[in-house]
């Protein structure tokens, strides 16, 4: 058995994980941050973790979700690292052979990636490479923390024979003696704390240079990919004023209310679910779209070719299948794009092709019919979104925008090709993980404010919030106070069906606890029904309730 102590051999596992991830920072520089193996590995607990669990982290993490994912992974590679460490304090080859293998799923997760090749795997085997150096160093190298200055390194793997001639040690337990293949002992037995005060202080200073300098590497890793973005080419861009403008925004529609969502919703404020942990990085310069499969007419458009075009300003709100009752996973903004239906009548459907799939630059897929897409209804490929070009976070340069069904078979961001097919002969990235192949956006109704568990004063108050049934439009929203009758609220004005719509409603409230609800009815004539269903498999139902407590 090693004399190292459990500390030391913990520590000495955790440093070489920083040591590999750090150094494969500055290696995926060269090869795509995808394939950092912190990120690549991320991607395939994404793909591969069940869909209840997803839902958990979006439910809890909301927009924060993809981080929340990247700190346990790391946290999780943190304890297996130290596990490791304890491994090869034992066994040197044990360690070793852990790190090879977080080398293989590293890998693994970088090569099997949308668009991968041989060079994506280099960062694993490059950090793989000095995590396992920097192991060997600590455990059995000229950094162990108990190896007496005064001894010459021999270089073979720590074990009993070792530490007895660098020193006696106290006799280990039962458990560890058979492990070790020794004696019992009955006598009591503390794990030694490995070496005298120089070589402890040896390890912690090696232990502290090698953590920096992995930090060092990794953030300036992480920089230089930021350099090599595409946020210089986005600002660059200059949209051309749209052919058709977005009707104004009529006088009323927001209603300026604190705690109230705005009418329009800032980009940096709109939610973002997808399943990207590296935002893709898409040249607007070398960017081309592919309308292809089951077409007459196949096409191909570069960026220049489709701000060419001419370009559709419109209003439309834009809903996670995510989003639980009353939750904030929706926003509406002003996109500016090119109208999907032109671009397919150009192309020419043949009989039979009723989906077609959105195909993201990382490999991402969604199907959505082609009949909606040919409908009349402002589906875009946006290019701008609220005056701007598209944020790099929303899909730059072109993503899809569709009114009236979800983003999870619409919304494709980084957009790259439009294949036509049939939903008999593909089935886009949610469906096999058990959403529904097509996804029309249900009424709901929001109450913004009061917030749940408030104490607002007693007196009258207005209740308000927001209400969405995307291309139908919504015809009455109502509240109601302690299962007492329903109360028609009013209406504030909107742009068109496609966007969200706020409502107010005046109450005179009394002291004590109460329960509000809320319920919208559509242009249709359909109102949201009560009963509470989840997300899955395609999107929440039920009445928003909010209690408060009235002072």
């Amino acid at each position: 058995m090693s004399t190292i102590s459990r500390r030391h051999a913990a520590l000495s596992g955790v440093v070489a994980a920083v040591v590999a991830l750090g150094v494969a920072e500055p290696v995926a520089v060269l090869t795509g941050p995808r394939s950092a193996p912190l990120i690549a590995v991320g991607g395939l607990v994404v793909d591969l973790v069940p869909e209840p669990l997803k839902q958990f982290a979006i439910d809890v993490f909301g927009r924060y979700d993809k981080i929340a994912l990247l700190v346990g992974t790391a946290l999780l590679l943190a304890g297996f690292a130290a596990l490791l460490g304890l491994a090869a304090a034992r066994r040197l080859a044990l360690g070793l052979a852990g790190i090879a293998a977080f080398a293989a799923l590293g890998v693994t997760a970088a090569l099997t990636r949308a668009g991968a090749d041989g060079f994506d795997a280099l960062p694993s085997l490059v950090g793989a490479g000095l995590g396992g150096l920097t192991l060997w160093a600590f455990v059995a190298g000229p950094l162990r923390a108990d190896r007496d200055p005064a001894t010459p390194f021999s270089g073979g793997t720590a074990g009993p024979a070792a530490a007895t001639e660098s020193r006696p040690g106290p006799t280990p337990p039962p458990a560890v003696a058979a492990l070790a293949g020794e004696e019992e002992n009955p006598g009591g037995w503390e794990p030694p704390e490995g070496g005298d005060q120089e070589s402890r202080r040896r390890f912690l200073r090696g232990a502290g240079l090698l953590t920096g300098a992995a930090a060092v590497a990794g953030l300036g890793g992480h920089w230089l990919a930021g350099r090599r973005g595409v946020s210089a080419a986005r600002e660059a861009v200059t949209l051309p004023a749209p052919a058709a403008s977005a009707p104004p925004v009529p006088a009323g529609a927001d209603l300026s209310l604190p705690r109230l969502a705005p009418y329009v919703t800032p980009n940096r404020e709109f939610y973002r679910i997808d399943t990207a942990l590296v935002v893709p990085q898409v040249d607007p310069v070398t960017w081309t779209l592919r309308i292809h499969g089951r077409v007459r007419n196949p096409i191909e458009l570069s960026f220049d070719d489709l701000l060419a075009r001419p370009l559709v300003e419109r209003y439309v709100t834009l809903a996670c299948v995510s989003n639980e009752v009353g939750g904030d996973l929706i926003g509406n903004a002003r996109w500016l794009g090119v109208p999907i239906k032109e671009l397919l009548d150009e192309a020419g459907p043949e009989e039979g092709a009723d989906q077609v799939v959105g195909r993201a630059a990382d490999g991402w897929t969604c199907g959505t019919p082609t009949s909606v897409l040919r409908d009349g209804r402002d589906a875009l490929l946006a290019v701008g979104m609220n005056g701007e070009p598209l944020p790099v976070e929303h899909g730059f340069p072109v993503r899809m925008v569709v009114p009236g069904l979800y983003g999870y078979v619409s919304a494709c961001k980084w957009l790259t090709e439009l294949e036509l097919t049939s939903f008999a002969d593909f089935d886009a990235y949610w469906v096999p993980r058990g959403w529904s192949a097509q996804g029309p956006v249900k009424t709901q109704s929001r109450i913004d404010t009061p917030r749940a568990r408030s104490r607002p004063a007693a007196g009258p108050l207005t209740v308000a919030g927001v209400a969405w049934a995307q291309h139908r439009g919504v015809r009455r929203v109502e509240v109601r106070v302690d299962d007492g009758p329903w109360r028609e609220a009013t209406l504030a004005p909107a742009v068109s069906s496609d966007t969200w719509v706020q409502w107010s409603w005046r109450w005179d409230a009394t002291p004590g606890e109460h329960t509000l609800q809320v319920r919208a009815t559509d242009a249709t004539g359909e109102t949201q029904p009560e009963r509470r269903s989840p997300v899955a498999p395609d999107g929440a139902t039920g009445w928003h309730t909010v209690k408060v407590t009235v002072a």
